[in-house]
């Protein structure tokens, strides 16, 4: 697979087969990641990989009692409350792995190095014909001091990018993005 076929063949993918994705596997991943750039070579990434489905399902419900604490009585566009309080919806959506890249300092540009390693491992895990989702939702809490206890993860390191990672069950091929919004063009 060329990297062309990669960008515009990748999915986020929301159901998963219960199979577990091999170590090596993950491994080859998290080498892919750090093949990102990052400003001043300064790689600001550190990850947690957990693959420990009644883990991930206890991690998905103490998130969305988080999340819908902090959204209160905010006013819910997008219908996230009534999602967020059916105790049957993972987070995770059942995957069996989830990859946590930390920031391992606060610079503004650690943030965008990690975004790049994590379009590093979604790209890669889409050649190894994995499936692969942000999962925005569970920020909040993976950058709480308790969660950090828990794993031993330092507080000064901030949470960034929450990737789900297996075998699809299933694969979209609706598929569509809005044209590019040129700004400027001289």
């Amino acid at each position: 697979m060329n990297i062309i076929d990669a960008i515009y063949g990748r999915r986020s993918i929301r159901k998963y087969k219960s199979d577990c994705v091999p170590q090596e596997t993950i491994n080859k991943l998290l080498d892919a990641a750090t093949l990102a750039p990052s400003s001043s070579n300064s790689q600001p990434w550190s990850f947690v990989v957990i693959q420990d489905a009644e883990l991930l399902k206890i991690y998905s419900d103490r998130a969305k009692i988080l999340i819908l604490n902090l959204m209160g009585d905010k006013p819910d566009p997008h219908g996230y409350r009534d999602v967020l309080s059916d105790p049957e919806f993972n987070i995770f959506y059942n995957a069996g792995t989830l990859i946590i890249i930390y920031s391992t300092f606060e610079k503004i540009q650690a943030i965008g190095d990690c975004s790049l390693a994590a379009q590093n491992i979604m790209l890669a895990a889409h050649a190894y014909e994995l499936g692969t989702c942000w999962i925005g939702f569970s920020l909040s809490f993976f950058n709480t001091a308790v969660f950090k206890d828990e794993l031993g993860i330092p507080q000064a390191y901030k949470a960034v990018a929450p990737l789900i990672v297996g075998f699809p069950e299933a694969t979209s091929s609706n598929y569509s993005r809005k044209p590019p919004r040129v700004l400027a063009w001289k």
